[in-house]
């Protein structure tokens, strides 16, 4: 069974240049994109229902061992739920300021593809000049979105217009005197290897004449076509503006939380989250003898000098130094918490110049399984206002140690269980981790500072925030203004947060409501074993459960903890 698993992975990995690059991998498509055509997701789905049969007709499942048995479930539900959602294959939006194609086909080159000899260096050449067709596909999947009735809210054409001028600006495409991101990325990739003259003018050349006769003309027809939808585009903003939107908005919610909470229970749970933590707030206030309301106190968090670096080149690395001081000084502690730790590196690095203005506040990006790649914890340092001192804390442990570079790292490196497994994802488990490992060092006396115990306690109350919001526009049809005006009155980030964040619940429904379920689940799974093995619980055996199975659905990770909790009941 465990072969044929590997088999599915393999397969899969072969039909996806771009994955092959991300896992490290080199093959004779290193020079590729993934193909997004519409032929082929329709040829991808032929593949699941025949997958899918394979395992309703032809395997005994009572002979399968435990972990095969749980490996087939996952297997199994994939599939299900990958024919399942087909119909809904064309309810995203594949230009945005998020992850759009604009900034991720430079992002990917500049961060995955690595050169390490001249034959990687013309395979980087061949995928400028593969942009050409990529960019011909998802122009046809936006012509086909259009037509049923699925077009980029108004507000979003500006920043994905501004991103893909960003990329064809700068040598070779004007006469400017500084180099556009992509052709300085190359530059400066082959001038690490041993190359004659000759050879690196030649590659140089090479690359110049792909993003002038194919990397140019892509993101040029992108732009016309985004310039002519812009005026036929909307104000709504919701999920619900959608042919069977309600459907759709719905059936996402099942997937990114892995439960069946319906978006009004969701909605509920987030507005007494936000009160419960409204009220811890108010407790630091007391502590630091802070005078006046919360709203008072959120003003003086938000405005007060003393929490925030300069806005300059200083300010922003001293941002990524003491980031990683902080890094450093909770590894020292992971002794106490964890059995299991990662064995790859984690660098923090600042969000590059052509993408800050309309990334995230940070994000993570796994290295590679055979750690020749660390994993990159990205601090968004635009606007360092929206960047306070007192969230760095909570920021570096969820996008670091010992949260996503954690869990992340621990599930490529497991050995024993089929590939799909160690490189699967499900939003809710793995921003559940995340946003609970900014709770877990307070339980060793990290957060010294209130301040900081501040700014985690604010961290969280944003994650509360977002089950509000999110159902709030997709269900409830709130405007963006409503849900900006919601964040601002709750919470004590700045506008430019507020903001980023309700345009990107528009951009990505239901995937913001996954931290706090996630959150929520692994803390009381916790609490419900704490209580039933007494002097039995031991915390780095629960967190070798939660981490050594990969990525699961919370129903199983439920199923999981539960099984752990009955064998040292019996022991």
């Amino acid at each position: 069974m465990n072969y044929w698993f590997e088999k599915q992975f393999e397969e899969d990995v072969a039909d996806l240049p771009e994955k092959q690059t991300r896992l490290g991998i080199k093959t004779k498509d290193y020079g590729k994109w993934n193909d997004i055509s519409s032929k082929k997701g329709a040829e991808r789905l032929e593949k699941s229902k025949k997958r899918l049969g394979y395992l309703n007709d032809s395997v005994d499942v009572s002979k399968l061992d435990k972990e095969t048995l749980l490996s087939y479930k996952l297997m199994k539900q994939k599939l299900q739920q990958h024919i399942e959602d087909y119909q809904y294959r064309f309810y995203t939006y594949p230009v945005n300021q998020m992850h759009g194609m604009q900034s991720r086909v430079p992002a990917f080159l500049i961060n995955m593809h690595k050169i390490d000899n001249k034959k990687d260096a013309e395979a980087y050449i061949s995928r400028l000049h593969g942009i050409d067709t990529l960019f011909r596909q998802l122009q046809e999947n936006i012509t086909i979105r259009e037509k049923n009735g699925i077009i980029l809210p108004k507000f979003v054409f500006s920043m994905v217009l501004e991103d893909s001028r960003n990329v064809i600006t700068g040598k070779p495409f004007d006469d400017s005197n500084k180099e556009s991101t992509l052709l300085a990325d190359f530059k400066s990739k082959i001038s690490e290897l041993e190359l004659t003259e000759e050879v690196t003018t030649t590659l140089i050349a090479h690359a110049e004449k792909a993003l002038i006769e194919s990397t140019k003309p892509a993101y040029e027809r992108l732009i016309n076509m985004l310039e002519q939808q812009k005026g036929r585009a909307t104000s709504d903003d919701g999920a619900w503006k959608f042919p069977k939107g309600d459907a759709y908005y719905n059936n996402a919610l099942k997937r990114t939380t892995t439960t069946n909470m319906t978006a009004t229970e969701i909605h509920q749970l987030g507005l007494k989250e936000v009160d419960r933590i409204h009220q811890e707030m108010k407790d630091i206030m007391k502590k630091v003898a802070f005078e006046g309301t919360l709203q008072n106190f959120f003003a003086f968090m938000r405005d007060d000098p003393q929490f925030y670096f300069k806005n300059d080149k200083e300010g922003k690395e001293t941002y990524l130094k003491e980031a990683i001081v902080l890094i450093d000084a909770m590894k020292s502690k992971l002794d106490t918490l964890f059995l299991t730790k990662p064995k790859a590196d984690l660098e923090v690095k600042a969000v590059e110049a052509f993408r800050e203005k309309s990334a995230g506040k940070a994000f993570y990006q796994r290295g590679t399984p055979d750690g020749t790649r660390p994993g990159k914890y990205y601090a968004n340092l635009y606007d360092m206002k929206a960047m306070p001192k007192y969230q760095m804390e909570a920021l570096a442990y969820h996008e670091g140690i010992p949260g996503h570079h954690m869990q992340l790292s621990i599930a490529q490196e497991l050995e024993g269980i089929p590939k799909f497994r160690k490189h699967g994802g499900y939003t809710a488990y793995i921003e559940g981790w995340g946003l609970y490992n900014e709770f877990l060092p307070k339980e060793i006396g990290m957060y010294s500072d209130p301040y900081s115990d501040f700014g985690r306690l604010a961290m969280e109350l944003w994650r509360a925030c977002r089950l509000v919001v999110d159902t709030g526009i997709h269900a409830k049809k709130w405007t963006r203004e409503e849900g900006i005006k919601y964040y601002i009155d709750n919470t004590p980030n700045a506008e430019s947060d507020a903001i980023k964040m309700v345009e990107r619940h528009i951009v990505m429904p239901s995937q913001a409501t996954a931290y706090k379920i996630g959150m929520n689940k692994i803390l009381e799974l916790r609490e419900n074993a704490k209580s039933k093995l007494g002097d039995k619980f031991d915390i780095r055996e629960f967190h070798d459960v939660v981490l050594t199975n990969g990525a699961v659905p919370l129903t199983i990770l439920e199923e999981l903890v539960n099984d752990w909790v009955a064998s040292k009941t019996d022991a």
